[in-house]
């Protein structure tokens, strides 16, 4: 719209397009809500206050009028949907931009998967901004199916679709001046550089802190995140599947530090998207939280943080994404504006995104000929290290536990809840397969196997015996990844993610049903968790405390080396 013609509708000179009336308006920049009348013309607000004339006119009788939501740091991929389902939930409960960092699908696909997100989303009633992956992979110690370096992220670096680096995960390449990292980070210094720095405090925080590096989604307490931000990062609070850090961060959110913080949703699964940034609006407000501040929290603090220009607001001039609530308790919108257009109505997309052609992609599965003795584990002694989980928490810890051994090799032992993992390398055919022991999953029989597995997302199988972990291993080959549950060789529940390994092209519902399938199995038999393949995908990430496992072995994250198996 021409520059003249706002003007014209913003002082009453010309008729907007939409005039929604007898609005309460949340205001983030007053931090009040009050009473008036919002105009629209094409895709802007352009005018607060009484007595605008519109060519239509929506009276919503004293509701709120709120900005719509940012999710400020998300991985798409990580719903297993295409980029359409992921809008059809997320848009009805009042989410119309997300920050995307699509290093899940770069680890896999390099340059062509970060083309395939843009791509996919470019025509969605849903803005999704991209930062550029950091650490593809994300460190040395994994086989990715791509290096991505500065060179490489330069293509894209100054598309204005692009925000900047995503998060840093390899912090101790930035404190030890390693020169490809700092490289990256030196390609950003006019857009954002997000973190990724779990449990670093003192002088190397400040260090890390000191390269340009600006924001932080990894605190899991209280006092990590006070430090953090008190060194003058931004805290980005998250609720995922996997990881839950609400509960333990919002007690520190404070007036006069709100406005440093905004959420993030992470990794989330399709169950927990129809209920978005929604939920954690209304969880901070039951924390006690004022509305307008979550919200806040919710828009305009993460539009600033990452210098997005006119969102996050209702004012003049800023992009007319609304959402109109019926309360500000449980934050579920009846309507949902995008770009001055309704896109969602009781908790409906009205977006026919049927016609939709996906970008087209190469098969990712490439995996050396296995065979069942392919998990075998000689005894070189008769402890061994063992990662254990934590329900809820991305982080592990490490015991030494008493190996069981037979004629030779060390074996599961699911009566002390002590499985066997691998993780099969699946993109360069390799025939690197690491090995190793977990403890807290409660398979008493069987085996579960994905190709989603952080970062590099290399196939990870965990099991009881080598024969189900073979089957289940085939099987993920055959279809070009997804997820299964295997028994007695034979399947219980198969979800094909043939996109990458990562996504599905079925239907959101279809995919909640698979995956409530495999859930419903795995408790059968045994699976004390609420979601063991949330948890397993995070298992093979090097950069997250304490121990975990690659293709290369298992990780001593603390030393950032690969570590002996056997104590």
């Amino acid at each position: 719209m021409e520059l003249e013609n706002i003007i014209k509708v913003a002082k009453g000179e010309h008729p907007a397009d939409l005039v929604i009336k007898n609005a309460n308006v949340i205001n983030v920049f007053s931090g009040d809500i009050h009473k008036s009348d919002v105009a629209i013309a094409n895709d802007k607000i352009v005018g607060i206050g009484q007595d605008f004339e519109a060519k239509e006119e929506l009276d919503i009788d004293g509701q709120f009028l709120s900005p719509s939501f940012i999710d400020g740091h998300v991985h798409l991929e990580s719903s297993m949907l295409l980029p359409y389902e992921f809008a059809k939930a997320v848009v009805p409960s009042g989410t119309t931009t997300v920050i995307a960092d699509p290093h899940e699908i770069a680890n896999v696909l390099g340059l062509q998967g970060i083309s395939f997100i843009r791509e996919s989303t470019v025509h969605l009633p849903l803005d999704a901004f991209v930062m550029l992956p950091s650490c593809v992979p994300s460190s040395n110690l994994e086989t990715s199916g791509f290096v991505l370096n500065n060179y490489d992220l330069s293509v894209f670096i100054d598309k204005p679709w692009v925000l900047g680096i995503a998060e840093m995960m390899n912090f101790p390449g930035v404190l030890e001046r390693d020169r490809a990292v700092l490289s990256k980070i030196k390609l950003s210094e006019n857009k954002r550089i997000d973190g990724h720095a779990p449990k670093l405090t003192g002088k190397d925080l400040c260090a890390y802190i000191a390269s340009g590096i600006s924001s932080d989604h990894e605190c899991t307490n209280a006092k990590e995140a006070k430090e953090k931000l008190r060194l003058g990062m931004y805290l980005m609070l998250r609720e995922g599947t996997a990881a839950k850090d609400l509960d333990a961060l919002l007690p520190i959110i404070q007036p006069y530090n709100s406005r440093r913080c905004f959420f993030v949703t992470d990794d989330r699964h399709p169950k927990d998207l129809y209920d978005h940034i929604s939920s954690m609006v209304r969880k901070a407000v039951e924390h006690g939280l004022p509305p307008v501040t979550a919200i806040q929290m919710a828009s305009i603090n993460t539009a600033e943080y990452f210098k997005i220009k006119n969102l996050g607001a209702i004012a003049p001039g800023y992009k007319a994404d609304i959402l109109i609530l019926k309360n500000i308790s449980d934050f579920k919108p009846s309507m949902v504006f995008k770009n001055g257009k309704l896109a969602a109505q009781a908790g409906k997309l009205l977006t026919d995104m049927s016609n939709f052609e996906q970008p087209v992609i190469r098969g990712s599965v490439n995996i050396k000929p296995l065979t069942s003795d392919s998990f075998k584990i000689k005894a070189e002694s008769d402890k061994i290290k063992t990662i254990n989980i934590i329900p809820d928490k991305l982080i592990t810890s490490g015991s030494i536990e008493q190996a069981n051994i037979a004629d030779g090799y060390a074996e599961a032992n699911p009566a002390e809840d002590i499985l066997k993992i691998a993780i099969i390398e699946r993109h360069r055919a390799s025939g690197n397969i690491g090995l190793g022991f977990v403890k807290g999953f409660g398979l008493k029989t069987g085996a579960i196997a994905s190709t989603v597995a952080h970062d590099s997302h290399n196939m990870i199988v965990i099991g009881t015996n080598d024969k189900d972990m073979y089957h289940a291993a085939m099987e993920l080959i055959n279809s070009q990844g997804g997820k299964v549950i295997v028994k007695d060789i034979t399947v219980l529940e198969h979800l094909a993610l043939p996109i990458a390994g990562l996504m599905s092209d079925q239907s959101i519902e279809d995919v909640i049903t698979k995956v409530n399938n495999l859930v419903s199995h795995a408790k059968k038999l045994g699976c004390k968790l609420d979601d063991p393949f949330m948890t397993m995908a995070f298992l093979s990430l090097p950069v997250i405390p304490d121990l975990k496992i690659t293709d290369k072995g298992l990780i001593d994250v603390n030393k950032f080396s690969v570590t002996s198996l056997f104590a």
